[in-house]
């Protein structure tokens, strides 16, 4: 995953921080009791949301506890897990392997192989478990590389092709509320998408490597660029918050608020601010 879907701390209540620390905590402590240590290394922000969004939303038994971890080894820490806890975990280590099953397929690199003998025999229990979410993690990723391959630069079929991915990801089961779980994991896939390319835009340009922004980049001037970059962002997120807001979600909303109105922000924020100070350096 890309870490893109994260809080705006500054904004946040004390105790709601604290509470979505405690929900990433309660997925890694997950992904350790399932799969051990590596499982937890594949941990992920953007997971962490999705547990957050269907726990508000399905509101299922909450499991207290606290504990230490490597990164805080002396004072214990709280953690909150759940069922959907644990289907996040299962998400995760789904997506590790098959990243690192393109990255094999794609380039042959050795890390391709050496993480899918490494996460081949938990990948295929997941697959059992889910065969509806394996399945289309599988395709739409296959196909996010054929538009790789053949340089694809319609951003919108290209991000629309994650934004499948990540709504299956969201529907844990059919019911009434499947819709608009569709509707708010399509475009918070898109976002993410597109988020990724522009924050990898001057990478690939100096290396040469695939990114969908490019035609967007070399047609416009660079305040159009940035100002379509912007624009497309801006609507990825407020068809998100509109699906939203017909889940009802009580517990958790003042955080899930925070996430979607500003904390997706934080790294666009941040490559905005970047991009200004290498401007000040050139001059």
């Amino acid at each position: 995953m890309f870490g893109y879907i994260t809080v705006d701390k500054p904004e946040m209540k004390v105790k709601d921080f604290y509470r979505y620390k405690a929900y990433y905590c309660g997925l890694c402590k997950s992904l350790q009791e399932n799969y051990g240590l590596k499982g937890r290394v594949t941990l992920s922000y953007d997971v962490t949301f999705l547990v957050l969004v269907l726990t508000s939303l399905y509101e299922p038994k909450e499991e207290k506890s606290e504990s230490r971890c490597p990164v805080h080894p002396i004072k214990k820490i709280p953690i909150l897990q759940n069922e959907i806890s644990r289907y996040g975990a299962d998400m995760n280590l789904l997506l590790t392997y098959y990243h690192f099953e393109d990255d094999w397929k794609d380039e042959k690199s050795l890390k391709g192989i050496a993480g899918i003998h490494f996460y081949k025999k938990q990948a295929k229990k997941i697959c059992k478990e889910y065969p509806r979410q394996s399945c289309v993690i599988c395709k739409k990723l296959r196909e996010l590389a054929v538009y790789e391959q053949k340089g694809e630069t319609d951003i919108d079929l290209v991000a629309g092709t994650f934004g499948h991915l990540m709504e299956e990801l969201f529907v844990l089961k059919k019911d009434r509320w499947e819709p608009y779980l569709r509707k708010f994991g399509f475009f918070l896939g898109k976002f993410i998408y597109i988020m990724d390319a522009y924050d990898d835009l001057e990478k690939d340009l100096k290396n040469g490597s695939y990114n969908p922004l490019k035609p967007f980049y070399h047609s416009r001037t660079k305040e159009e660029y940035e100002n379509s970059v912007r624009e497309m962002l801006v609507m990825m997120m407020a068809e998100t918050g509109n699906a939203f807001e017909h889940l009802p979600c009580v517990e958790e909303s003042q955080i899930i608020k925070n996430i979607i109105y500003s904390g997706v922000w934080s790294n666009y924020n941040k490559i905005q601010k970047e991009k200004q100070e290498k401007e000040k350096n050139v001059k």
